[in-house]
């Protein structure tokens, strides 16, 4: 075992002394079982993870029970809601890499025999997946679940996301402070990551379709007792795993990495998952370019429309997916169309894919398509190539109205997600316009900030319709509309976003995969000859550190190494 490196031999009485004062020790034949790391992310600011402390407990005694000795620790969180719209969203996504450094620093160091990676939310996940990647041992990974739908007090299902598009009806005084209110109170309802399709609930899902998580771990509630029998269950599938020598990388390849963006497109998954995906393939050392998510998207079809998309007039929240048979029969139904899947990848199960999808129904056909009658034959997600985006840009395309799908009009550029919102609550912006939001990527943000503020606000004001927003930052995974982000390269190393005027005409055609503004090869010459990059925000600390690390959304947004 591993963990022989730290509890083996005379040289190593120190060690078993330390060891014995942790009290994880309770019997000399302990020494002889793995050790089994239990990486959690219990933190009181994060919703997702409040519960998080008492869920780790019920692993840890599951571990125990099946025969290894559980050694927990902590990782930091951002609450990506909490930090929207202000300074704080810049820690949001660097979070990503100090949670990756952590899991990689604590399980290497310790000489951890397997793991359990107790994640929930937005970057959280993400991170824990590269920290699992970079060790490579045997690990499972099973997240805190989802939150309920809240109700407001008329009865209609409401999320996080009706109370930030409330902002903006609010602000163009469409709704009453009464009704903001209402909404306020009865978003977010309980425990749990929030209730709609949005990241952290694309990704919990993702990792069912990885292999790397147990059958609805994405679906079923935080507040749902069954979701302390998946995690006995996890606990004793990780030693399974130990004694079979199953590692990481044996779990996660390319063509499982397919199987979780063909369900990621299935879905209609945050955009942010595109990011995450092509960070957790570059830990993996694994070549997976983003050119491969639409060779994927043109043979999965789009089976789920899940808040924040709208399925005509009623939006379906993962309590309703979950129902329906959650991440397996939206699999099950992809698994009936030939080459959607690869069905023989192997699963923390024990089973392969096909094996575990055997006998699962489809038990909405309403909430999940059944495959011959998908909302549309290619998946919800895209990458749109162009001169504005060489590297690459992603759209939610599950979340655009039909009449969106081409666009045209002037750019209105603005240099910070600020100075957007300002324009558009001044009246600034027209019906027409495509908003051009820059200097906002993973460098020039730094950290890549989400916009659901601004996405938010733009929706709930009537010309929400009416705009196109382009920019080489995020936005949540609750976006929805004409919403396009990630541009690469972005504006902050001289990319072509960055060299764009107000009144150039931007082109979109989504089904043409294509962003486009009418300038030649010579213009962008001229003004590139003149362009120079901005300096930097940060001069100390961490933030300052990864402005000089980071690489573009095209690479993943990973440091360099």
């Amino acid at each position: 075992m591993r963990s022989d490196t730290i509890k083996r031999g005379f040289a190593r009485a120190p060690h078993r002394s330390l060891l014995r004062a942790t009290g994880q020790i309770q019997d000399d034949s302990d020494f002889q079982k793995p050790f089994v790391a239990i990486c959690n992310s219990y933190i009181d600011i994060i919703p997702g993870h409040v519960h998080l402390h008492e869920f780790a407990k019920i692993v840890k005694d599951a571990v125990r029970a099946a025969g290894g000795i559980p050694f927990e620790f902590n990782t930091i969180g951002v609450d990506d809601g909490i930090v929207m719209g202000h300074e704080g969203m810049r820690y949001s996504l660097p979070s990503r890499e100090l949670i990756a450094d952590c899991v990689e620093t604590v399980a290497a160091a310790h000489c951890f025999d397997a793991m359990i990676c107790i994640p929930n939310c937005d970057k959280i996940v993400p991170g824990m997946l590269m920290g699992a990647a970079r060790v490579n041992i045997p690990t499972v990974f099973v997240s805190g679940g989802p939150m309920q739908a809240g109700r407001d007090k008329d009865g209609n299902k409401v999320d996080l996301i009706s109370v930030f598009e409330g902002v903006g009806q609010h602000a163009s005084g469409r709704i009453s402070d009464e009704r903001l209110l209402d909404l306020e109170r009865n978003g977010c309802p309980t425990c749990g990551s929030c209730s709609g399709m949005f990241t952290a609930n694309s990704m919990n899902c993702l990792c069912e379709a990885l292999g790397i998580a147990l059958p609805y771990n994405g679906s079923l509630l935080a507040t749902d007792p069954a979701r302390h029998e998946l995690a006995r269950t996890a606990a004793s599938k990780v030693l399974e795993l130990l004694r079979q020598n199953i590692s990481f990388s044996d779990i996660v390849t390319p063509e499982s990495i397919d199987n979780a963006m063909a369900l990621d497109v299935a879905m209609g998954g945050s955009t942010n998952t595109v990011l995450h995906v092509l960070a957790l393939a570059r830990e993996a050392g694994l070549d997976y370019p983003i050119s491969r998510f639409n060779e994927i998207a043109a043979r999965v079809p789009h089976l789920a429309k899940v808040s924040p998309a709208w399925d005509g007039d009623r939006q379906w929240h993962m309590e309703d997916v979950h129902r329906a048979g959650g991440v397996p029969a939206i699999m099950a139904e992809l698994a009936k169309k030939p080459d959607a899947l690869h069905l023989n990848v192997p699963t923390v199960t024990g089973q392969t894919l096909g094996e575990q999808l055997a006998g699962i129904a489809n038990e909405n056909p309403e909430c999940i398509r059944p495959i011959d009658a998908p909302h549309s034959a290619q998946g919800g997600l895209c990458i749109l190539f162009g001169n504005l985006a060489p590297e690459g840009s992603v759209i939610k395309i599950g979340a655009v109205d039909q009449h969106q799908m081409t666009f045209s009009g002037p750019a209105r550029c603005f240099p910070s997600e600020e100075a957007a919102t300002y324009a558009a609550r001044s009246g600034e912006i027209q019906a027409g316009d495509v908003v051009v939001v820059r200097y906002e990527g993973p460098r020039g943000g730094p950290g890549m900030r989400e916009m659901l503020a601004l996405t938010s606000l733009l929706k709930g004001m009537p010309l929400g319709e009416q705009v196109a927003l382009l920019t080489d930052g995020r936005f949540s995974g609750g976006t929805r509309g004409l919403c396009i982000g990630h541009i690469s390269p972005e504006a902050a190393e001289g990319g072509p976003i960055g060299l764009i005027e107000n009144g150039d005409i931007i082109h979109i055609d989504l089904a043409n995969r294509l962003l486009a503004v009418e300038l030649s090869e010579a213009q962008f010459a001229e003004r590139r000859a003149g362009w120079q990059a901005p300096e930097r925000k940060y001069r100390r600390g961490w933030l300052a550190r990864y402005t000089r690390l980071v690489t573009n959304a095209s690479n993943g947004a990973v440091l360099e190494a």
